[in-house]
């Protein structure tokens, strides 16, 4: 089955392909004629997905899927959210992202601390975070949605040169070392994408 997943990212198709395995082509949108970039505006992760995978099925009408992801971290309220590419600029900088998170969980760590100290505060600013993914599929002009998410914190500092994005400071539940110290097998394993790629795979599949 021959399936355009939207992205031009090649860490993310080789995963969901990995994933998929035998019996699916996955193709990009660049080769099926989509040059320009893919409207994304909205204010959820699904309806980012969802906004993805419309535009890609109305323009060729190949079955299709999109998937949109978010780190929430609890310190910043949940931030980045739906800006998780774009936190540091609309440029899409990993790096740049990575070194806004940093900086602006120490001041938020800073600033609990300064609470503690001064009385108006008990509690211990933490870490805890979590990437959540949100695919959309379109089968046959139908919508189908697939959610996936991975637990974990945010390290001090970067640690690891595999994956992409934030994976250098994302240290999954359970484990002792970032995302991108795992292999690609294991971090397929346990990811919020690869959960929400399974269930989709196994949707197909059937």
């Amino acid at each position: 089955m021959k399936i355009v997943f939207a992205t031009g990212n090649p860490g993310k198709l080789r995963e969901a392909a990995e994933i998929l395995g035998q019996g699916f082509e996955l193709v990009t949108p660049a080769s099926v004629g989509i040059a320009e970039d893919i409207p994304e505006n909205g204010n959820t992760l699904r309806s980012n997905s969802l906004q993805k995978a419309e535009y890609i099925y109305k323009k060729t009408g190949l079955n299709c899927f999109a998937d949109d992801t978010g780190l929430e971290v609890d310190i910043l309220g949940g931030a980045p959210g739906v800006e998780t590419a774009r936190y540091a600029g609309p440029e899409r900088d990993p790096s740049a992202n990575i070194d806004k998170l940093l900086s602006e969980m120490a001041r938020r760590e800073k600033e609990a601390a300064m609470a503690r100290t001064n009385g108006l505060s008990t509690s211990k600013a933490n870490r805890d975070a979590r990437f959540r993914t949100s695919v959309t599929l379109i089968l046959d002009g139908e919508v189908h949605f697939f959610d996936g998410v991975m637990e974990g914190h945010i390290a001090t500092e970067r640690h690891g040169n595999g994956g992409f994005g934030y994976d250098p400071v994302f240290v999954p539940e359970g484990y002792e070392v970032t995302a991108a110290e795992l292999s690609e097998d294991e971090k397929n394993a346990i990811s919020h994408r690869g959960k929400a790629l399974r269930a989709m795979a196994d949707y197909l599949k059937k």
